[in-house]
C-alpha cells in the first residue's frame, strides 16, 4: 500500500486509469507533485486500464510501428507513472466533496483521502446489448467491438461482411467508416426509421456496401474463438434468422462514469463533464479538472485521451503554482452543487 499522510491533503489525486489518467500521472510525478491515483477496483464492464484492457490489438496509438495490445499498452504506461514514483490505490472513490478545501474523497473501501487538487479521468463505459457471448467474445478479441475506428482496420475485418448495432449518428459514422475496408456493412437497427440526422442518412442510404435490416434486433452472437454470425429476431413478427458476419459493432452509445460526482461538478445534458474554456481541463471547480472520456463525447479515442491527461496535469500543476485553493476568494462559495445531467 503506498504512504499516505490523512492528515496532509495531497497536492494532486488522479482519479481513474486509462491513458488520460496514467499520463497525467507521469506529468505529474515528473513534476514531482507526487500523485495518487485511484485505479478503480473493476467491474463486469470496466476494470483497471479503462476500455482498452477490452482491446487486443492497438494499431492507431502513436510509437508502435507493428501494433500493440490493449492490456500491454496500459500496463506500460501504469510502469511508466510507477517508475516516477505515482502512488497507486486499486480502489474506487465513491464520493467526493468538492464545497470544502481541501477537497475530500471517499473510497469504496471507507478511507477519507484530502486533496488540493483533482484530476477526473473515469472514462466512459460503452453500452453493450447484455448478450453473454457478445461480453465474452468482446473481452477476448473475438470480433465484437464498440469501437470501429479502435478497431475496423484490423487484417481480421478486412473484406468481410460486417454489421453495425444502432440507429443513431454514431452507428451510421461506423458504417461508413467500415465501408473502407469491408465487402459489405448490414446495419441492425430495432427501428423502421433511423434516429440519425439527415446529412449522415443520406450519406449512409448513397453508400452502396451498407444495407439496412430494419425493425430487427440482435438476439444472440454465434461464434466461439471468433465471432461466426448473428441470429436476428423481427421486432414485429418475433421470427428469427441466421445472419453470417465477421464482425459485430455495436453503436448504442456510451455512459460517462460519472455517477460518484453526485452535482459536485457541472455536467453537460448528456452527462459530460463541462469544461467551460475552451482547450482547458478546469471543470466548474477551480482546482478540479478532467480529463479523457469522461469530458470527450466526441473523439474518445487512447490518444486523444493521453492528450487530455497531460492537459489536466498542465493545469493542476499552473493552479498550484499560482496558489491553488488560497487564489480562490475567501468570500466566494467552494462550487455551485449543480443537478447532475
Amino acid at each position: 500500500m503506498p504512504d499516505i499522510d490523512v492528515k496532509e491533503p495531497e497536492q494532486v489525486v488522479i482519479i481513474g486509469s486509462g491513458p488520460a489518467g496514467w499520463t497525467a500521472a507521469i506529468y505529474a510525478a515528473r513534476a514531482e507533485l507526487n500523485p495518487l491515483v485511484f485505479e478503480g477496483q473493476g467491474s463486469k464492464t470496466m476494470i483497471p486500464g479503462g476500455q482498452l484492457m477490452f482491446t487486443t490489438e492497438v494499431e492507431n496509438y502513436p510509437g508502435f510501428r507493428d501494433g500493440i495490445t490493449g492490456q500491454e499498452l496500459m500496463m506500460e504506461m501504469r510502469a511508466q507513472a510507477e517508475r516516477f514514483g505515482t502512488r497507486i490505490l486499486t480502489e474506487d472513490i465513491v464520493e467526493v466533496d468538492f464545497q470544502q478545501r481541501p477537497f475530500v474523497l471517499t473510497s469504496s473501501r471507507g478511507k477519507e483521502v484530502r486533496a488540493d487538487s483533482v484530476i477526473l479521468a473515469t472514462g466512459a463505459n460503452a453500452r453493450w446489448l447484455g448478450l453473454p457471448n457478445e461480453e465474452r467474445l468482446a473481452q477476448t478479441g473475438g470480433g465484437v467491438s464498440a469501437c470501429a475506428v479502435c478497431d475496423g482496420a484490423l487484417p481480421h475485418f478486412r473484406e468481410k461482411v460486417l454489421a453495425v448495432v444502432g440507429g443513431g449518428d454514431s452507428a451510421m459514422e461506423d458504417a461508413l467508416y467500415l465501408t473502407k475496408f469491408a465487402e459489405e456493412v448490414v446495419v441492425i437497427h430495432r427501428r423502421d426509421e433511423l434516429r440519425a440526422s439527415k446529412i449522415m442518412q443520406d450519406r449512409a442510404f448513397a453508400n452502396e456496401k451498407i444495407r439496412f435490416e430494419w425493425d430487427t434486433e440482435v438476439a444472440e452472437v454465434l461464434g466461439d474463438e471468433e465471432i461466426t454470425g448473428l441470429v436476428l429476431e423481427d421486432t414485429t413478427s418475433g421470427e428469427q434468422r441466421e445472419l453470417a458476419v465477421s464482425g459485430m459493432f455495436v453503436a448504442i452509445g456510451h455512459d460517462p462514469n460519472t455517477g460518484f460526482l453526485e452535482g459536485q461538478v457541472k455536467l453537460k445534458e448528456n452527462g459530460y463533464i463541462e469544461c467551460p474554456v475552451n482547450f482547458r481541463t478546469n471543470t466548474s471547480v477551480p482546482g478540479v479538472f478532467a480529463a479523457g472520456d469522461v469530458m470527450d463525447d466526441y473523439y474518445r479515442q487512447a490518444v486523444s485521451a493521453a492528450g487530455t491527461g497531460c492537459m489536466a496535469a498542465l493545469d493542476a500543476e499552473r493552479w498550484l503554482a499560482h496558489g491553488g485553493a488560497e487564489s480562490v476568494a475567501a468570500e466566494e462559495p467552494v462550487a455551485e452543487v449543480v443537478e447532475a445531467g
